[in-house]
């Protein structure tokens, strides 16, 4: 095994509102990046062996970095993010309100793209482009 650390030539990560609070911002990341792992299966890893033999389910293969953003760069990051065609999945204020997956998906079905009240954005793809679409974004403090 190389002891040589792994570079990733993609990113993930997950810009949240910054007006946010602290159990939101959990929640909306949480949701967000199980939408990755279930839908771009190069993300996820091998599973996990402890010592003793007990499995463990996988996980994302490398990091996942968060940032937050006023409620105008999370719009503008939305934008990039469907103009590059980047895997992408939103959460919105509205699914706050709700209390299970079918609610959760007519309530975003209900709002035009450009009407989205978007809290959490998560986006996959090549480093340079995640990089551009989160460009006014900073790191999650």
């Amino acid at each position: 095994m190389s002891a040589e650390p792994i570079r990733f030539d993609t990113k993930i990560a997950v810009l949240l509102r910054e007006d946010l609070e602290p159990w939101q911002r959990l929640n909306v990341t949480a949701f967000l990046v199980s939408g990755l792992g279930s839908q771009v299966p190069e993300v996820v890893g091998e599973p996990y062996e402890d010592g003793d033999g007990v499995s463990y389910l996988p996980m994302f293969r490398q990091p996942v970095l968060v940032l937050e953003g006023t409620k105008e760069t999370l719009k503008a990051a939305h934008g990039r993010a469907l103009g590059r065609a980047l895997p992408r999945a939103v959460f919105t204020s509205d699914l706050f309100a709700t209390g299970n997956d079918r609610d959760n998906r007519t309530a975003v079905r209900a709002v035009p793209t450009a009407g989205l009240d978007l809290v959490g954005l998560a986006v996959y793809g090549p480093r340079n482009g995640v990089d551009k679409v989160l460009k006014g974004a900073r790191m999650h403090p």
